[in-house]
C-alpha cells in the first residue's frame, strides 16, 4: 500500500510541477533556450528558476499531506481518550505559547521504533509536529518536552521555508551552469558533418554529468545551513525549557541512535528529523551536527 501511495504522489507532484511550469512559460512567453542563433541565456535563466523553485515550493505546500501519507502520521484528536496523547497535545500547546508562537501546529504520531521527531509545513500557521512512537515510549516527559521545544523552534524560525528557498536557488544554479557548460563544450567540439542527433546526445550527456557534480557541490552549503539551524533549534528549546532538559534529551538520542527504521527513512523528511547523526568526512554533507557537538555547545551557553 505504501508503494502505491509513493507512486501516486510521485506522479501527482510531477503533473503539478510540469503543469505549473508550462502555464508560467506560456504566461511569460518564454521560448526554448536553444535557438538557431545559439543560446538564449535569458530564457535559460527563467526556465531554470521556474524548474528550480516550482518543484521545491509544491513539495513544501504538500509537505503535511506527504508526511501523513508517507510517514503514516496520525493526528492526535482533541477528543482522544488516550491520556498520554492528550498530555502531549497539551504540552505542545503550552510550549508553543511559551515560545511565542501565535499558532499551535498540528500534532501527530507515527509508528516507528526509531526515537525521532520532525516538523514540517508550508508556514507557521500550517505546520505539523510529528513524534515517533519509539520516542514517546522511551523518553521521559522532560526529554519529550525538550524535543517538542526543538521542533517548535524550527517552526518559529521558519526553517522549512528557508531550506526550501535555498534548495530552489541551488536547483536553479545547478541547472543553469550545467546547461551553459554543456552548450559551450559541445559547441567547441562540433564538426560541420556532425549529425544533429549525435550533437544532441553529447549535449544531453554533458548536462547529466555536470548536474550530478554541481548537485553534490551544492549540497555542501545546504548541509552547512541545515547544521546551523539545528544548533539554533537546540538553543531555542533550551531558552524556553532550560538547557539541562535539552542536554538530557540529546544524551537519550545518543543512547537510542542505533535504532533505525528503514521504512520511515524517507529522504524528504530525513533532514527535518531531530536525530540524523554522521561521522568523519560525511559531516561535510550531514544535515545534522554530531550529537556530542550539540551537547557541548549547549553546555557552553
Amino acid at each position: 500500500m505504501n508503494f502505491i501511495k509513493r507512486i501516486f504522489l510521485f506522479i501527482l507532484i510531477n503533473i503539478l510541477v510540469i503543469s505549473t511550469i508550462t502555464f508560467l512559460l506560456s504566461v511569460f512567453k518564454i521560448n526554448p533556450y536553444l535557438t538557431g542563433y545559439g543560446l538564449d541565456v535569458r530564457s535559460l535563466a527563467i526556465i531554470c528558476l521556474l524548474w528550480g523553485f516550482t518543484g521545491a515550493l509544491i513539495s513544501l505546500g504538500l509537505s503535511r499531506i506527504l508526511a501523513k501519507w508517507l510517514m503514516g502520521v496520525q493526528l492526535i484528536d482533541e477528543n482522544t481518550g488516550d491520556a498520554n496523547l492528550k498530555l502531549i497535545l497539551r504540552r505542545v500547546e503550552k510550549i508553543a505559547a511559551d515560545a511565542g508562537l501565535q499558532y499551535t501546529p498540528q500534532v501527530g504520531i507515527y509508528s516507528s521504533n526509531e526515537v525521532n521527531a520532525f516538523a514540517t509545513g508550508p508556514s507557521k500557521k500550517r505546520s505539523l509536529l510529528a513524534l515517533s512512537s519509539g520516542l514517546i515510549r522511551n523518553m521521559s516527559q522532560d526529554e519529550i518536552d525538550a524535543i517538542i521545544g526543538h521542533e517548535l523552534s524550527h517552526i518559529k524560525n521558519g526553517d522549512m521555508i528557508t531550506m526550501t528557498l535555498l534548495q530552489g536557488v541551488v536547483n536553479a544554479f545547478v541547472m543553469f551552469l550545467a546547461r551553459i557548460l554543456a552548450f559551450f563544450i559541445s559547441s567547441m567540439g562540433k564538426e560541420k558533418n556532425r549529425s544533429s542527433s549525435s550533437s544532441f546526445a553529447a549535449n544531453y550527456f554533458l548536462i547529466q554529468i555536470f548536474q550530478f557534480v554541481f548537485m553534490i557541490l551544492g549540497s555542501i552549503p545546504l548541509a552547512f545551513f541545515s547544521r546551523k539551524r539545528e544548533y539554533r533549534a537546540d538553543e531555542g528549546s533550551a531558552n524556553v525549557l532550560g538547557k539541562e532538559k535539552m542536554i538530557k534529551a540529546l544524551n537519550s538520542l545518543k543512547a537510542f541512535y542505533e535504532i533505525k527504521d528503514s521504512q520511515k527513512a524517507h529522504p524528504a523528511f530525513q533532514a527535518f528529523k531531530i536525530s540524523n547523526n554522521s561521522k568523519g568526512m560525511a559531516n561535510l554533507f550531514a544535515t545534522h551536527p554530531p550529537l556530542d557537538d550539540r551537547i557541548e555547545r549547549l553546555r557552553n551557553l
